[in-house]
């Protein structure tokens, strides 16, 4: 098979290296005899309606609303995860694919819809720091990114979080961290967050690809110990 990499926007939403998430996808399939093919679509261009795996990244406001208006025109989005295609989508990504979240004006807007979820902003501080969360699903480890946001997101009762907050602010509701809806994963996770858990890359893989054989990757399991292990007692 060849895997279909699809990644939006990365000069409107790439604004903490979150388009490194598509290297590590690529890097851990090819390395499973997985052949991978990654679309780059840019403002202006179609997007494509049967890929495997679209990748959103965060941005600043601007940006995060170009981005959202051309994808609710576009409509491909929306059609390839109907169809089951496999969504992760960071930080303004994670806005973005929920019911609704406000505009640059602090007013209400509709989101893609693809996962139930609605994003405020209150009078909170900046949520900025590390992350660390404990998965609720997969038999994942504990994951790490870096938080830099000022939403606050609040899951519908039908969605499953990524996981437990043990350290940092994540959704800001219930100890809640992202959302993992049946092939859509979003986090507020920065790092890039595949860069610093691989198992959580493998997650997203094994969604679009089935079951992957074992792989190990000594630098990228380090990486992540580290982080894991300077981050515990937070």
């Amino acid at each position: 098979m060849t895997l279909e990499i699809v990644r939006l926007y990365h000069d409107l939403l790439g604004t903490y290296g979150d388009q490194g998430n598509a290297e590590v996808l690529i890097h851990r399939a090819k390395a499973r005899n997985i052949d991978v093919n990654l679309t780059e679509v840019t403002p202006g261009m179609p997007v494509p309606r049967s890929g495997d795996i679209y990748l959103l990244g965060g941005g600043e406001d601007g940006p995060q609303f170009a981005a959202l208006e051309m994808l609710k025109a576009d409509g491909g989005l929306n059609y390839a995860a109907a169809g089951g295609a496999t969504v992760l989508a960071i930080c303004a990504g994670f806005q973005i694919i929920g019911d609704s979240l406000p505009d640059s004006n602090g007013n209400k807007t509709s989101g893609l819809g693809l996962v139930g979820a609605h994003t405020i902003y209150d009078a909170s501080p900046r949520s900025v720091g590390e992350l660390v969360i404990q998965p609720s699903r997969g038999g994942l480890p504990r994951l790490t990114g870096f938080e830099n946001h000022q939403g606050l997101t609040l899951l519908g009762n039908e969605m499953s979080a990524l996981g437990r907050v043990l350290s940092g602010v994540g959704n800001g509701f219930n100890q809640q961290e992202g959302v993992w809806h049946g092939n859509v994963f979003g986090t507020y996770m920065h790092g890039p967050a595949l860069a610093r858990n691989p198992e959580l890359a493998d997650a997203v893989l094994q969604c679009a690809a089935g079951p992957l054989r074992p792989f190990e990757d000594p630098f990228a399991n380090a990486l992540a110990f580290e982080r894991r292990s300077t981050l515990a007692g937070n």
